[in-house]
């Protein structure tokens, strides 16, 4: 099995509460790309955010990951088989799926290998679909706070695969006929110490950790607050989604 970054096993039950889930329509435009709903395959699946959103389209989805710590966590439905696999190895078959998925996860793949994969398993007429997200937005005053936590404290705590999701997946090689696009946006309302239990799952946070022996959380909170004021209110955090489809 080919290594990988096992950036999320240890905050796997925080993901699965706190990350962002996607917005139907997402799902609803990648099925209008592909003329048959029988198979996707929906690669780095976590928790199976994306899975279960596309069980509305498909008949079956086989959602593969190489965490069984996420796969524990995993969100399940009768039509989602969960696999623990990376995607550059995986156990489809030779041209079943009629659409990749990959969720906020292609950044951490080995790209040649995995292109070769998605090529082996895509039909003649399939979809590769790939998006990402960055920091949500709340408010401006409390988006200056977030930005500036991310830009100074964790900066050296970024692998350059996250420096990919940055910049909306502009660099990452896609070497396939890619399709026009629109943006998705994705909501969820948290008070701030929900806020702060999202930040947790940031790959970045265990890498500070390790190296300065506390968690950077605890003092970013209490700044926090000084914008958030009612800790209690729940405020409205918007992820924009960058989405990358292509065919073969």
């Amino acid at each position: 099995m080919t290594t990988f970054k096992d950036n999320f096993s240890k905050q796997s039950d925080l993901y699965a509460k706190y990350r962002p889930h996607y917005p139907s329509a997402l799902f609803a435009f990648l099925a209008s790309l592909t003329p048959k709903h029988q198979l996707a395959w929906d690669c780095g699946t976590g928790n199976g955010q994306a899975a279960l959103g596309l069980t509305e389209f498909y008949d079956q989805i086989i959602a593969t990951d190489p965490s069984k710590q996420q796969i524990k966590n995993s969100l399940t439905n009768h039509k989602i088989e969960y696999r623990i696999e990376n995607a550059e190895n995986s156990s489809l078959a030779h041209q079943s799926a009629d659409l990749i998925s990959i969720a906020n996860a292609l950044h951490w793949f080995q790209f040649d290998s995995f292109y070769k994969e998605a090529r082996r398993v895509l039909k003649p007429e399939g979809i590769l679909a790939a998006w990402c997200y960055r920091i949500p937005s709340i408010s401006e005053d409390i988006d200056k706070v977030v930005q500036q936590f991310n830009d100074e404290v964790m900066d050296e705590y970024w692998l350059p695969e996250n420096r990919l999701v940055d910049k909306d997946y502009s660099t990452l090689p896609f070497p396939f006929k890619e399709i026009i696009c629109p943006h998705f946006y994705s909501r969820k309302n948290f008070t701030l110490h929900e806020f702060i239990k999202y930040l947790t799952t940031w790959s970045a946070i265990p890498r500070f950790i390790e190296k300065n022996k506390f968690n950077p959380l605890g003092d970013f909170e209490k700044k926090l607050k000084q914008v958030w004021l009612n800790a209690e209110e729940e405020k409205t955090c918007t992820w924009k989604i960058t989405l990358k489809a292509g065919r073969l």
